[in-house]
């Protein structure tokens, strides 16, 4: 009888089990948070899901829409059911002890210490025998059973799937899991399971399984509808009343509260749809008549994609030729038949996103409606002044959020942008100003539920890397137009990621750009067959890219259309002059000898000097682009202080003053004004590294480079005589706007053959450096033909018979073949190991998953920080120098006006203004960590500011005119002066 009596009192909800509690006045109850993220989980699928996709998912589970709502909901608000466990309910002592002390619950000795069971695993665990006794279908393989296909899902809600539970296991999870606590715990989850159910009218029972690419869909949903219910602002609109006990009548109360907060939580943070315009017309969204390639675009690709169709677009041109403009619109063209809720532009460099962003806002502000809040998505993103049009204030992130219209319109922040009338039927959404504070702004990894982003390629590629919230990013790119630019530029590690997410993407039937001004054939065929497999059509296919042209892959057939080839207006031919020279670029003897570098450079450059007129030198490393530099000031020192002059931009400049040096080169070589009259620009000479390649739109009389793969090659020349500047805007040597010249200085040894300087270490294969110099001899002074010569260039770079065809090209010796043949192999092993490494790291294809989420969030080997900032690309330390007078006083600048004692602690201003400040370096030039300087007080704890390292430096003289100043990196000895940057000496 007394067991009847315990039984009867357990099975009412105990409402002490505590959901919330850290910075509440209050303890929370957990079947008030269920409840909660239930009611703005269906606000977020009425909002962010297209209805065809909610259709789809309703489909597969096998009920109705309005069920699939219900059913949902439900399932969202159980992602914390594991919180009613021993271990969770202790981590609050004072809220512990009276439950521990109640003899309905039950738990073996300790369970309440097993930190590391943590709640979601509980929720995994409990979930897995909890639904299918409540009647969801199982199967023999827990891979194949919808119940624990649920439970493994909402186990994932903090980031990571957990493994799977076998059946026997789950059948006895206390023995296996004493976290999972005895009779009282196993009997309130189930309580709250049939409460929750029963509130959300869940009765519908799913007969389908969950797919994947549904598992990735609602992943975001469940994980937002978290989020926003685990603020403060709204669980302290959501307390109780004193003497709550969570009665039917409460719950029905309490849920139908937050059913009616939902809709306004979810708008105020932001969480729409970007809407695409229907019937789009080119000239209405872009203030130029469409080139060829975009007319052709504009024309053509609406009929291919049809009306509920999705696909990805394949766009080949050089570099001017207007790809960007071609890529926004078929994004509009794509997202509209795709349901897509915004699009994501993503680049190889935080330069090259900060400089996209506001051309991505101005498309936004012509072409779109709905809630159009854009993102800067990149590891510096809070750094960036590009979204300081409102004159807010930095925010604790690594995003950044403003109004799409605010950006291509200063001053315009706080109000709406002007209506759009036109047979397109745009209208302008409602203002969305932001503040900063803004939802959105409040954490790095809520980047991706912003409608339009701009930003770095690796943001999207972590999406298959099994970091926490991976499959996060993945659900923000699976209702977005992806657009890719310089689709070429990525090593075989980040392309091997690429062909990766795009079997995602393609299995997600989501729109995708790819654009690229010098593709092989074999990348491009590998990447439209990732997306095509994904999309479930495994025959290959083989990619003959138009250059320029384009082409469209249907996700729903898997049909490829062939290239279509178009005309350029910026037909031309490069005026093609090698120069095979000794590297001399150390010498510092004050006449330069003759046969090597130093004196080619100066000849090439004499007619800029005498004549006037602009050049771009671009140099394989900063220490020989800083040499060179140096070299150039002393050959023509009258050019020093005019206004052109002679100046240097590379990437280890303090960030605000390489910011400064790129603005001056714009001004310098960037785009005329429209309708000023075009004038010879005064000599002019920028010495640089291989960043101004992409995405900076520079314009020169004269490009001169030293030797490079030849698509990189390409690209630096078409910084060449870029914009019409006709005859009077462009010096005496230079009018000939249709055959800009390239001059490439091939490092030789004594023999003749091509022989890259050690200096250069693996920046660039030497193996493809011979090949471009053999096929670069082989033009034979007849220059090189734009576009009609590009992809039979690129593609023959890496042709496999390419030294069969060397004794063709007069450089047939035994010896070179042979070294040619060992270095290719050598290419060629570094390129499948860097590939398998990849696919060992990434997560598996979507074909993998095979019901196991967990394979969502793991790869065959672990990922480290230190295997991604090597891999991905980024900088592998930063350093600050201290600037140290005369009288021992310290600054974060030469002229003394910041002194380092004022900036301490971990506020954003103190990062912001430090971070701004630093200057990348390679990994090897950092002591070790016990050798450094200590840092300020409060450093350590700013995640900005913990890897910086100080470099002390004093004043020691001049350097043409500037400060020169010391100090000692470790062992090096580092010099650092405002024309030339950080040396090591």
């Amino acid at each position: 009888m007394a067991r009847d009596v315990t039984a009867s009192a357990v099975c009412v909800l105990d409402v002490r089990l505590w959901g919330k509690e850290s910075g509440l006045r209050w303890p929370y109850p957990v079947i008030c948070h269920l409840l909660d993220v239930a009611a703005v989980f269906g606000v977020l699928w009425d909002t962010l899901m297209d209805p065809s996709l909610r259709e789809e998912v309703a489909r597969e589970l096998g009920v109705e829409v309005g069920e699939a709502r219900a059913v949902l909901a439900f399932w969202a608000g159980l992602h914390d059911l594991g919180k009613i466990s021993p271990p969770f309910q202790a981590l609050v002592p004072e809220l512990f002890r009276p439950v521990a002390a109640d003899a309905r619950y039950g738990a073996a000795v300790g369970a309440e210490e097993l930190r590391e069971f943590r709640h979601e695993a509980v929720t995994h665990w409990a979930l897995t025998l909890l639904l299918a006794d409540e009647g969801y279908p199982t199967a023999p393989s827990q891979l194949k059973s919808l119940a624990h296909q649920v439970a493994q899902f909402l186990g994932g809600h903090h980031g990571r799937f957990g493994a799977v539970v076998p059946k026997r296991e789950a059948a006895r999870g206390p023995e296996y899991r004493p976290g999972l606590g005895e009779r009282g715990w196993d009997e309130q989850r189930r309580l709250h399971f049939r409460a929750l159910r029963r509130v959300v009218g869940a009765s519908a029972v799913p007969v389908g399984r969950l797919s994947a690419v549904t598992a990735v869909r609602l992943h975001g949903l469940v994980v937002l509808a978290d989020w926003l219910a685990s603020s403060t602002y709204w669980i302290e609109g959501r307390k109780p009343a004193d003497g709550w006990l969570g009665t039917d009548e409460e719950l029905d109360e309490h849920f139908a509260r937050a059913v009616a907060a939902a809709p306004k939580a979810v708008s105020e943070a932001r969480l729409g749809r970007a809407e695409f315009p229907r019937g789009v017309v080119f000239e209405e969204i872009f203030p130029f008549r469409p080139n060829a390639l975009q007319r052709d675009v504009a024309e053509t690709l609406p009929g291919l994609v049809g009306e509920r169709g999705s696909g990805l677009v394949l766009v080949t041109a050089p570099t001017g030729d207007g790809k960007t403009e071609a890529a926004l619109f078929a994004a509009a063209v794509l997202g509209r038949a795709a349901g897509a809720r915004g699009l994501y532009f993503a680049l190889p460099t935080m330069a090259t996103a900060d400089a996209m962003f506001s051309r991505v806002a101005g498309f936004a502000d012509r072409a779109m409606y709905g809630e159009r809040a854009l993102l800067l998505l990149h590891g510096s993103s809070w750094l960036s002044t590009v979204m300081d049009e409102d004159g807010a204030g930095p925010a604790a992130t690594d995003t950044w959020l403003v109004e799409a219209s605010a950006v291509s319109r200063p001053g315009a922040v706080r109000r709406a942008a002007a209506p759009l009338v036109s047979r397109t039927g745009i209208r302008a959404g409602r203002a969305t100003a932001v503040e900063a504070d803004a939802w959105l702004r409040g954490g790095r990894l809520r980047g991706f539920a912003a409608p339009l982003g701009a930003g770095t390629i690796d943001q999207a590629l972590t999406a298959v890397l099994p970091v926490r919230y991976n499959v996060l990013r993945l659900f923000g790119l699976s209702d977005k137009v992806l657009i890719v630019d310089e689709a070429h530029a990525y090593g075989s590690w980040m392309q091997t990621l690429m062909v990766r997410l795009l079997e995602w993407l393609g299995a997600l039937r989501a729109p995708v750009v790819l654009l690229s001004a010098t593709l092989t054939g074999r990348t491009a065929t590998s990447l439209v067959d990732a997306y095509r497999r994904g999309a479930g059509f495994a025959e290959p296919s083989a990619v003959e890219p138009a250059y320029p042209g384009w082409l469209f892959v249907s996700a729903g057939t898997g049909e490829v259309t062939a290239a279509r080839p178009v005309a350029t207006s910026r037909s031309r031919t490069l005026d093609l002059s090698v120069h095979r020279v000794s590297w001399d670029v150390g010498d510092d003897a004050p006449a330069p000898r003759p046969g090597g570098r130093r004196a080619a450079l100066r000849s090439v450059l004499r007619p800029v000097a005498e004549e006037g007129g602009t050049a771009l030198v671009c140099c394989t490393t900063v220490a020989e682009a800083q040499r060179t530099y140096r070299d150039l000031v002393a050959a023509y020192p009258e050019l020093v202080g005019e206004e052109g002059g002679i100046r240097l931009l590379h990437s280890r400049f303090p960030g605000l003053l390489r910011q400064e040096i790129t603005a001056g080169c714009e001004t310098a070589y960037g785009k005329p004004e429209a309708g000023v009259r075009a004038r010879p620009r005064p000599a002019s000479i920028l010495v640089a590294t291989q960043i101004v390649e992409q995405s900076l739109d520079f314009d020169f009389d004269l490009v001169v480079s030293d030797l490079a793969p030849l698509a990189l090659l390409l690209q630096r020349a078409g910084r060449g005589r870029r914009h019409a500047r006709g005859s009077e805007g462009r010096p005496g040597w230079a009018v000939r706007e249709d055959a800009p010249p390239l001059v490439v200085l091939e490092p030789v040894d004594g023999s003749g053959a091509t022989d890259p300087p050690r200096s250069w270490g693996s920046v660039y294969d030497h193996g493809l450096l011979i090949r471009t110099a053999v096929l670069l001899a082989g033009r034979g002074g007849a220059g090189i033909a734009i576009p009609e010569d590009v992809q039979e260039l690129v593609d023959a770079v890496y042709a496999e018979d390419f030294t069969d065809h060397l004794e063709q090209a007069g450089r047939g010796e035994a010896a070179e073949v042979l070294r040619l043949a060992r270095l290719d192999q050598r290419r060629e092993g570094e390129r499948i190991t860097e590939e398998q490494v990849a696919a060992m790291t990434g997560i598996c294809s979507p074909g993998r998953v095979r019901g196991d989420f967990s394979k969502m969030s793991e790869g065959s080997v672990q990922v480290t920080a230190d295997l991604l900032a090597t891999r991905l690309g980024a900088d592998s330390g930063r350093v600050l120098l201290e600037f140290t007078d005369e009288d021992g006083g310290v600054f974060l600048d030469e002229e003394g006006r910041l002194p380092m004692k004022d900036w301490v602690g971990g506020s954003v201003r103190v990062a912001r203004t430090v971070v701004a400040r630093t200057i990348p370096v390679p990994g090897n030039w950092l002591p070790p960590v016990e050798a450094r300087p200590a840092l300020p007080v409060g450093w350590g704890e700013q995640p900005h500011l913990r890897e910086v390292v100080l470099l002390p430096v004093r004043r020691t003289g001049q350097d043409g005119g500037c400060p020169r100043w010391t100090g000692q990196l470790g062992s090096l000895t580092m010099q650092f002066t405002r024309t030339t940057g950080l040396e090591r000496l």
